[in-house]
């Protein structure tokens, strides 16, 4: 049985005198894909700057590998491994799509690794901080091979799908214990927000835990393991993906028509 990676336990947040998020709870296992869903101002990018410090919570709790994170600066979060792709992309400009990629890796530490000999003895490795931006930078390519092949062009001149791969990458070059996605499909071309969706796919499958913000719902759906619905700041529903992409009058009442 996975651990839960993130908890989130009776979380209020307010904006001034309006109560933005009030008293959700949710849960992240590792190594899945989960998803919250809602229309705008459900409080679903709220939640996500929340949980990387960026908008600071009334009260409750937000746990990280079990330790109570909330209310942290985002720098500290970040350290600890939590990274989020934001909306919007906020690619940097005047950088070419290599260089705003190296800006991601400026966490990236160098780290000792065990590896177990066919004695059975254990031998030490240590990799540099050069070695570990390298190895993110070929993983990223192989998730992008598009970016690659403009990896000297101005990141500013990119499609605004090859910028969401961008901004996704950028987040993955720091090796996030927890990826913070926030609305990838925003503005895209359908086909594009399938590619997107099933790179998105195999970034989970290599082992990575996500927690994806989105409006589109069926597109999230066919991804996720499991969905919290939002709206006015409370969770109207919760459950499997799967479970939930069978009950069509739910998506279409609470999720609209999105394909």
């Amino acid at each position: 049985m996975k651990n839960n990676l993130l908890e989130i336990k009776d979380l209020v947040v307010d904006y001034g005198i309006i109560r933005a998020i009030k008293g959700i709870n949710l849960n992240v296992e590792e190594g899945s894909i989960v998803a919250i869903l809602g229309a705008n101002g459900a409080g679903k990018t709220t939640t996500i700057r929340t949980i990387n410090g960026v908008v600071k919570a009334k009260s409750g709790k937000i746990l990280f590998d079990g330790e109570n994170i909330m209310n942290k600066l985002p720098y500290k979060l970040a350290s600890k491994g939590i990274i989020q792709s934001p909306e919007g992309r906020l690619i940097l400009r005047g950088l070419t799509v290599e260089q705003n990629l190296l800006v991601g890796a400026y966490s990236l530490k160098a780290e000792t690794i065990e590896i177990k000999n066919t004695d059975g003895t254990i031998t030490k490795k240590r990799k540099s901080v050069r070695i570990r931006r390298n190895e993110a930078l070929n993983e990223v390519y192989g998730y992008f091979p598009i970016l690659k092949e403009r990896r000297k062009q101005q990141a500013s001149t990119l499609s605004g799908g090859e910028q969401q791969m961008l901004a996704i990458g950028r987040a993955l070059m720091a090796k996030p214990k927890l990826l913070l996605l926030d609305e990838p499909s925003l503005g895209l071309a359908p086909l594009i927000v399938q590619e997107i969706f099933g790179i998105i796919q195999k970034i989970k499958e290599a082992g990575n835990t996500i927690l994806l913000v989105e409006q589109n719902a069926y597109q999230t759906l066919k991804i996720a393991d499991y969905v919290y619905v939002l709206e006015l700041g409370k969770v109207k529903t919760e459950g499997k993906a799967a479970d939930l992409l069978k009950d069509e009058q739910l998506v279409e009442a609470y999720l609209g028509k999105q394909k």
